[in-house]
């Protein structure tokens, strides 16, 4: 124990004594938890649309007002030649174009019908699906509008309509940042216990202090224990930070559920994406190995464990590999305690798949360093 209390004092001199780590480790991961749920926000507005009216009615300019009242469209381009709105399309300074027959108006009023063209740029799918979707509604709104102000016997009888009034459950307000501060608070502790971890140990690798610590009477798990600790305890001091005073103090989160249960899914993932270090470490005679190795493992975890996309939308084999990373789980348990206030017994599958990881990574990396003497 004496052995273990020496070892830590060394390591945590050692983090502390490099002045260029210290911002590496408590001021960016601060800095990017309040930007990027700002930046990463997946709601789309500010959509560019090109609108070409031949008709130049009064109901047209309706139409046009209605669509840039919206909020959802910026009217970058109106006239009455689509070659021109094509211009603005292929220099990709508007996502859709929307076309108004010259009869627009005449149609509507003695036929009661008439059409519109709708051209859509699917170069990103998603601005793409969500522009048409949000243009079709408003046309469709459009579109009753006017059926009622010509036919104003349907304002008398009118036609039964099933309302439907939707109640938003765990986030009411439909705020994105709920969904995304505490995966993104994930990913950025596991950077950092990965990152830190792997590099620490690889550096003694360089400059030779390892070897002189292999010849010692220093046990294996000594050493191990030694460097995973710290980078323990920063772990849960950079979560800490985050979620309460990032999280509270910027966005306003508040945990629905039990903060001793995160703390305790916490304690258990931390020892195992420290593992993960560990092991990368065990694999690396220089930082840069040990960098590359960290970042090829970051990337699949990151956008692979359901912070951007769903994993059940994934494809199967998709699916396969995710489920191999631990941040899905915890990112996954951190939306679940925070936004749902889930129980225990609503991720003890979590903590078991965590469990496995830790037993795994840490077996495997004490397996593979080699100590000498």
């Amino acid at each position: 124990m004496r052995t273990l209390l020496f070892l830590l004092q060394k390591e945590f001199r050692q983090i502390f004594r490099n002045k260029a780590i210290l911002p590496v480790i408590f001021v960016m991961p601060m800095i990017q938890l309040i930007v990027l749920p700002l930046a990463a926000d997946f709601e789309i507005d500010n959509i560019n649309i090109s609108i070409v009216d031949h008709d130049h009615s009064s109901l047209s300019r309706q139409l046009v007002d209605k669509i840039a009242a919206s909020g959802y469209f910026v009217l970058s381009d109106y006239g009455n030649s689509y070659s021109q709105a094509f211009q603005q399309f292929e220099r990709d300074r508007s996502d859709l174009i929307l076309e108004i027959p010259s009869d627009f108006e005449r149609k509507l009023v003695r036929e009661n019908e008439n059409s519109l063209f709708i051209a859509v740029n699917a170069i990103n799918g998603v601005k793409a699906t969500v522009g048409s979707s949000y243009l079709g509604r408003i046309i469709n709104d459009f579109n009753a509008d006017l059926r009622l102000k010509f036919n104003p016997a349907q304002g008398l009888n009118p036609v039964p309509v099933i309302e439907v009034s939707p109640i938003n459950r765990f986030n009411p307000s439909l705020n994105y940042p709920f969904f995304m501060v505490p995966g993104i608070l994930v990913s950025l502790v596991t950077m950092v216990a990965v990152y830190l971890c792997s590099l620490n140990i690889v550096k003694e690798k360089e400059i030779g202090t390892i070897e002189q610590i292999n010849v010692t009477p220093v046990k294996k798990y000594h050493f191990i224990l030694g460097k995973l600790i710290p980078f323990w305890v920063i772990g849960v001091f950079i979560f800490s930070v985050g979620l309460f005073g990032i999280g509270r103090l910027v966005y306003g989160i508040v945990p629905a559920g039990s903060i001793l249960l995160l703390y305790s899914f916490l304690a258990l993932y931390l020892v195992a994406v420290l593992g993960l270090g560990l092991l990368i470490s065990t694999y690396s005679e220089t930082q840069q190995q040990a960098m590359s190795l960290a970042f090829f493992c970051i990337m699949i975890f990151m956008l692979m464990s359901g912070l951007f996309t769903p994993v059940d939308s994934m494809p199967t084999w998709a699916i396969a590999i995710a489920r191999c990373s631990p941040v899905t789980y915890f990112i996954e348990v951190m939306r679940m305690v925070v936004l749902k206030g889930s129980g225990f017994a609503d991720i003890r599958y979590h903590f078991l798949m965590i469990l496995g990881f830790a037993v795994l990574f840490n077996s495997f990396a004490v397996w593979n360093y080699r100590k000498v003497g």
